[in-house]
């Protein structure tokens, strides 16, 4: 197995599609839960051969899936623990997740390129005051870039054909119109879940190339069950899934 340095990985991964690859990949999915990954585990199990629990292989390639748990600190622990034991040359988080920009449909399958934790800092009244505007550590100071973790292999240096947006992570989903205006005035973002950031935050920390798709269940606003698309949210980011791996599995 060769492992290539960060750089190196971002490049490989950009070449995917224009050249044969000569050295194998080792990818790991991840998910919050196993709803969200059940269907492309269905469907790699017909084209790979399964060399371990929830590991496949095929042309030299591995695929690993892993369920690290609801919320950013079960993400954060889990990941970091799997990295911990082994090396990766892409980390693939799949998940549902809320749209505050009602451009983005529910069913909608997106690529998170940014993200960012929603709650780290302080209230002084009904202000909120980030981690970064109390100093207690710098806008740019790694792995943050202008307060937001950014994925500096973007979609298409991937190879993954589906739209830009940012995102906001959250330990309470959001379910009211007041903290829905809320914190589109503080943050502006377009997409919410509650384990994005730590994806980011874990992967940028260890130098590992990764990629958040999610689709999109539900707008972000008052609690309406009724309005929710779960299954077309999960059989959308499936399909999209499966086709991005049989891409890399073919290589």
């Amino acid at each position: 197995m060769l492992f290539l340095n960060y750089r190196a990985k971002l490049g490989l991964l950009e070449l995917l599609h224009k050249i044969v690859v000569l050295c194998s990949m080792k990818i790991l999915l991840i998910a919050a839960t196993g709803a969200e990954i059940a269907l492309s585990i269905k469907h790699i199990t017909t084209v790979a051969e399964e060399v371990k629990p929830l590991i496949f292989a095929r042309n030299g390639h591995e695929i690993q899936f892993a369920v690290t748990g609801v919320g950013a600190a079960a993400t954060i622990y889990n990941l970091t623990k799997i990295l911990a034991n082994n090396k990766y040359d892409l980390v693939i988080q799949a998940g549902i997740g809320g749209s505050f920009d009602r451009s983005i449909a529910p069913g909608e399958v997106v690529f998170v390129s940014t993200d960012r934790f929603a709650d780290a800092g302080t209230e002084d009244g009904d202000e909120f005051i980030d981690i970064f505007e109390l100093g207690l550590t710098d806008a740019d100071e790694h792995p943050y870039s202008g307060k937001v973790l950014a994925n500096p292999s973007d979609s298409k240096i991937l190879n993954i054909n589906l739209p830009r947006v940012s995102g906001l992570t959250v330990n309470t989903v959001t379910g009211s119109d007041a903290t829905t205006e809320k914190l589109q005035k503080l943050f502006n973002c377009q997409v919410e879940s509650m384990e994005g950031a730590a994806l980011h935050y874990v992967c940028l920390q260890e130098g590992v190339p990764f990629a958040q798709i999610r689709a999109i269940s539900n707008y972000v606003e008052k609690r309406n069950r009724a309005s929710w698309q779960i299954e077309t949210a999960l059989t959308n980011l499936s399909e999209k899934l499966v086709a991005y791996l049989n891409m890399l599995l073919k290589q």
